[in-house]
């Protein structure tokens, strides 16, 4: 499933409570760092607000790890929350002056990204699992004045329609209404 929409449209909320409803046991992947003091306002609040028995696992990328952590392994249902910082994470790992640096180097960094949520997805077919991912909705804005911002528009929307086709369930939130696409 993947849950979308705006910036404080309330799709974690809506992740969350379509996780409870399953009934299943779930795991939190938060791809959040630390990075300022909102920042951490931001991951407290989250912490607060989910079930506090969900194992959570930091992490934006080698998900293949996940397979020898027992936790894991007791999930039946993971949340990943959210899918555009994970992109925002992996292009600031990236060192790529976005300024100047080639478009081949950032089409290289895309699909690296790419082939992180790959092996997300498919570690999660592999072992019979449910995923519901949360991401922003990063094309009904304007558009960013800056390259950096423009490449990352590019990118989470390109990861959020790969994402969506292979979803069985894709939510958009309005305005903390559900509306439901796919």
């Amino acid at each position: 499933m993947l849950v979308t929409g705006g910036a404080r449209s309330g799709k974690s909320t809506f992740a969350e409570e379509m996780a409870k409803k399953t009934g299943l046991s779930v795991g939190y992947i938060a791809t959040a760092v630390v990075t300022d003091e909102d920042m951490r306002t931001r991951i407290e609040r989250h912490k607060t607000q989910r079930p506090a028995d969900w194992p959570t696992f930091e992490m934006y990328r080698g998900f293949e790890a996940l397979e020898q952590d027992a936790r894991f392994n007791r999930c039946g249902l993971l949340l990943l929350d959210c899918l555009t910082i994970l992109v925002t994470n992996q292009m600031m790992d990236s060192g790529l002056n976005f300024d100047i640096c080639p478009v081949a180097d950032v089409d290289r960094l895309e699909a690296s990204v790419a082939s992180e949520v790959d092996a997300l997805l498919d570690l999660i077919e592999k072992h019979n699992k449910k995923l519901i991912v949360v991401t922003n909705e990063v094309g009904m804005g304007l558009v960013p004045a800056y390259r950096m911002g423009s490449l990352f528009r590019d990118i989470a929307g390109r990861l959020n329609a790969r994402v969506a086709r292979r979803a069985d369930e894709v939510w958009c939130m309005i305005s903390g209404l559900p509306l439901k696409l796919k």
